[in-house]
């Protein structure tokens, strides 16, 4: 049966949309019995633990209106913004806090095979659309709009991610938390036919990535871009490697030359490149969707490249940000303006190479708003960075620069590729559980230090974004036999 995937069937239309907005019968029963259980509540997970207090979930669920919506956000043209994040941007949908989002999320390497990611999409082609006489989405990225400092394009590539939004959410202040609840992900198929029921994703191991400058064997200093199949019907819990290539010059349609992977969306002639089939044979890849990008507006600058993670969240690479987690940020603009972009269909701790398995999905989340007011006392009180909730876990992120737009000044969007560290993420994610455990769990400093080093399992989130991440994982089940 067509799934949204055949375009040679005759309610091809008909049935892909069903399959994006996915406002079907089925799936609006389970929202609404998923988190009605709940009375507002975060995750609960092991021991019914979680970071909302009943209290916090009546007070939220007073600024919700009797009667939740479902809205459906289409990524197109006129929908993202590529490579960069702003306070000013307009909101494309307004919610009441409570309220579910249907948000399409584009990888903004589709263009690495058009064939498999681009072609037949109307979305897609929407978003990919560049011509010699037109380029639908211009800006790509923070940089100046007539690429004055490096002629790549506008935007200059100074930021990458195709991000869908911003959505509103009435009543958020500056002080607020916004609690996000990824309730589902689901693959977005390819439409060409030939491809029916698959997914396509891309890894280019760039030259951003750490591994670039300690390459073994020739050439060195090469970009390799390997395209990975993904079953889109979800009866395959892993990916395959289709094949891989190794960048060359490609001319974009308005005749600039790019040398290297410097600007997001050029479309990759596959005349000037070598297939190599014979790529990780045997090899199957877990498949864990996530969103790479999960954002709401920074307050400090107008235009903020979308690579560097920060308090706002952004780009922070963590694979555990997929269907059933909650996030939790802080609100710097009102509306809080929220976007989201990257999705993966898999990716380790670390994202080494510089990306993940870089495949568009499409997400529903519900938007919950706790009040500055309603957080003293709390877990949530004074939040200034994202905090993830699981089933299981309640994750800290820290960054080499946790506010790095303030920290390092007027140059930070360029600076913090300068001046980032493990170690300085890892001091910040050690503080930041610090905190957690002393004034969310009522522990002392010396407590606190020493459950860190039994309890608490650090890892590198990644390397290869400008604002290095450790991530700190701590599991409910500990405080299981000290709160009811």
């Amino acid at each position: 049966m067509c799934q949204g995937d055949d375009r040679n069937c005759p309610d091809f239309e008909e049935h892909r949309r069903s399959f994006l907005s996915t406002m079907d019968h089925e799936r609006r029963s389970f929202l609404k019995s998923a988190f009605a259980a709940a009375g507002g509540a975060g995750v609960l997970g092991a021991g019914g633990l979680s970071l909302v207090t009943p209290s916090m979930a009546a007070a939220a669920q007073a600024l919700q209106p009797e009667r939740t919506n479902h809205y459906h956000l289409p990524a197109t043209a006129e929908t993202v913004h590529w490579g960069y994040f702003s306070k000013s941007l307009p909101a494309r949908v307004e919610i009441s806090p409570g309220d579910y989002v249907t948000i399409e999320a584009l990888t903004h390497h589709a263009n690495d095979d058009a064939e498999r990611m681009v072609k037949g999409d109307p979305g897609a082609e929407s978003v990919f659309h560049w011509s010699k006489d037109k380029k639908n989405v211009d800006r790509r990225g923070a940089g100046p709009m007539d690429a004055s400092l490096f002629g790549r394009g506008a935007g200059e590539g100074l930021g990458v991610h195709i991000c869908t939004g911003p959505v509103a959410i009435r009543g958020a202040e500056p002080g607020d938390v916004l609690e996000v609840r990824i309730v589902d992900m689901k693959p977005r198929p390819s439409a060409n036919p030939e491809f029916a029921g698959k997914t396509f994703g891309s890894n280019a191991a760039a030259w951003w990535g750490y591994h670039y400058k300690d390459l073994l064997t020739e050439p060195k200093e090469r970009e390799v871009v390997t395209i990975y199949e993904i079953d889109a019907r979800g009866e395959r819990n892993w990916a395959k490697a289709v094949y891989n290539y190794r960048w060359t010059p490609q001319t974009d349609p308005f005749g600039v030359v790019h040398k290297i992977i410097d600007y997001p969306g050029v479309p990759v002639d596959h005349s000037t490149i070598t297939k190599n089939f014979d790529v990780l044979k045997g090899i199957r890849i877990p498949v864990r969707p996530h969103f790479g990008v999960l954002a709401v507006a920074p307050k400090e600058a107008d235009m903020v490249d979308s690579i560097p993670p920060g308090y706002f969240g952004g780009n922070m690479d963590n694979w555990r940000l997929g269907k059933g987690a909650t996030m939790y940020y802080p609100v710097a603009v009102p509306g809080a303006m929220f976007s989201v972009g990257d999705p993966h269909a898999s990716q380790g701790d670390s994202e080494l190479c510089g990306t993940a398995i870089e495949c568009s999905f499409t997400g529903t989340f519900q938007f919950i708003l706790h009040k500055s007011a309603d957080l003293r006392g709390t877990a949530l009180e004074g939040l200034d960075f994202p905090m993830l909730e699981t089933a299981d876990d309640w994750v800290m992120h820290g960054f080499s620069y946790p506010n790095y737009l303030e920290q390092l000044g007027d140059k930070a969007q360029s600076a913090i590729y300068e001046k980032s560290s493990v170690d300085l993420a890892m001091r910040d994610a050690f503080r930041k559980m610090r905190q957690f455990l002393m004034n969310a769990k009522g522990l002392s400093e010396d407590e606190a230090v020493s459950l860190m080093s039994l309890g608490v399992d650090f890892g590198i989130t990644q390397v290869v974004d400008g604002n290095w991440g450790v991530h700190a994982i701590i599991k409910k089940a500990i405080f299981s036999g000290v709160e009811s």
